[in-house]
């Protein structure tokens, strides 16, 4: 629209100055010297303005050829003028030279503007003309952040306000392609609201967003149907909504692929269902990731460290994390439990949560302890101390209650190794 509306102004320069050729030469040829076309006009007109001029000239011409015609008329029938009508040009002449005088209306036709040859960009620009136009904000011609975006994108406008992490998103090759078609309203809302629904906080939809952006690419009927799937297993309205909140990819896999999940670890560890689902309700992700890793580790428990099958499920079933944990750290964590500090499979059994421990903070304990003499694991004898509280309390209440020592003791003796 923009350059049409550059052109046409351009377009009636020349419509202007063919009608004044046309019309001087009409003047010239019709009118005598010293004489007046019509009373109150002048065969030299005032132009005022463009558009008095384009209507006097059309209006001269067309007053002086019914005039002329009348005149004619007229002579021949008193026949007191006869020389008079040759000076006027013949009906067939006045035809002929209506026909060269270009037809206004047809001219200005939007089906003639079509065809206007396109304005070149080194042309100069009037200062009305250039009031006239009116362009968009450009957009970015290639950028490598979604920053530059947010400034024309409502989606991306919302979505920050929202909370989501717009440099964390840009990182996946596909994000910015799929953020950028995404309509606000058709597309965004409506999975808002099915999150909403779902039981997913407001103060956490930024961040839920953020780690799983590819969610506006699901269909929200298959959603729904993997929501209901699980329903129908018993997960509870709160289970689910823990699920998503802990695997935001959770619900982005197919109803078929969840239930495979679901009868493999039930039938691999032979647990109950309900242990089964208690087991992916805290560790969600055991559905979404691969599978590779808890079959290695279930060789590694069994092969490697000699557990048995019940031990396995028993630390399992506690700590799931430990069936995804690394294969290297496992190995490590328990040949220095049974080799070093000498505990059997039966009390490590009891407290799997030491898999998830630094290797160096039990050492650093144990070695303490040791230096002190208080290294005493078995629980059937006096001044106990379980893997429990070796691991999981922190420093200053490690030294007071089991080792009976300051901080500062403890720090100094960490300088010594």
């Amino acid at each position: 629209m923009a350059l049409a509306a550059q052109q046409i102004p351009r377009w009636f320069n020349s419509i202007k100055s063919s009608s004044f050729i046309n019309t001087t030469q009409l003047t010239k040829r019709f009118t005598r010297p010293g004489k007046t076309l019509l009373p109150g006009f002048s065969a030299q007109p005032q132009m005022s303005s463009d558009n008095y001029f384009l209507q006097w000239g059309f209006r001269s011409y067309q007053t002086s050829s019914l005039w002329n015609s009348s005149q004619q008329t007229n002579s021949n029938n008193q026949g007191n003028y006869p020389a008079q009508s040759t000076l006027l040009p013949s009906m067939s002449e006045q035809s002929q030279k209506a026909q060269k005088i270009p037809n206004f209306d047809s001219e200005l036709s939007l089906e003639g503007l079509d065809d206007l040859p396109p304005l070149s960009p080194l042309q100069p620009v009037s200062e009305e003309e250039a009031i006239q136009i009116i362009a968009d904000p450009p957009l970015p011609p290639g950028s490598f952040t979604l920053r530059d975006y947010v400034d024309h994108s409502e989606t991306l406008q919302k979505l920050v306000l929202l909370g989501v992490d717009l440099s964390k998103i840009e990182k996946h090759p596909d994000a910015a392609n799929l953020l950028l078609r995404l309509d606000f309203e058709k597309d965004v809302k409506q999975i808002l609201f099915f999150l909403k629904d779902l039981g997913i906080e407001d103060n956490y939809l930024g961040t839920f967003l953020t780690k799983n952006y590819a969610i506006f690419s699901e269909d929200l009927e298959d959603l729904k149907t993997r929501v209901a799937y699980l329903r129908s297993k018993n997960f509870s309205k709160a289970d689910v909504a823990q699920m998503v909140r802990n695997a935001p990819f959770l619900l982005n896999f197919s109803v078929e692929r969840l239930d495979n999940r679901l009868g493999f670890f039930q039938k691999e560890l032979e647990l109950s269902v309900k242990k089964t689902r208690d087991l992916v309700v805290r560790l969600p992700r055991l559905l979404t990731g691969s599978l590779e890793p808890v079959k290695e580790n279930m060789k590694v428990y069994r092969l490697e460290l000699g557990f048995k099958h019940n031990e396995i499920q028993h630390m399992i079933t506690r700590i799931p994390k430990i069936l995804t944990a690394n294969k290297r750290k496992l190995t490590e964590i328990f040949d220095y439990l049974h080799n070093v500090m000498n505990i059997p499979h039966h009390i490590i059994v009891k407290f799997p949560q030491v898999f998830n421990t630094r290797l160096f903070k039990v050492k650093e304990r144990h070695l303490f302890l040791t230096y002190l003499g208080r290294a005493q694991y078995d629980p059937e004898k006096p001044n106990y101390i379980s893997l429990d509280k070796l691991v999981s309390i922190p420093d200053e209440i490690f030294c007071e209650e089991l080792a009976n020592a300051s901080v500062q003791d403890f720090e100094k003796f960490l300088k010594t190794l």
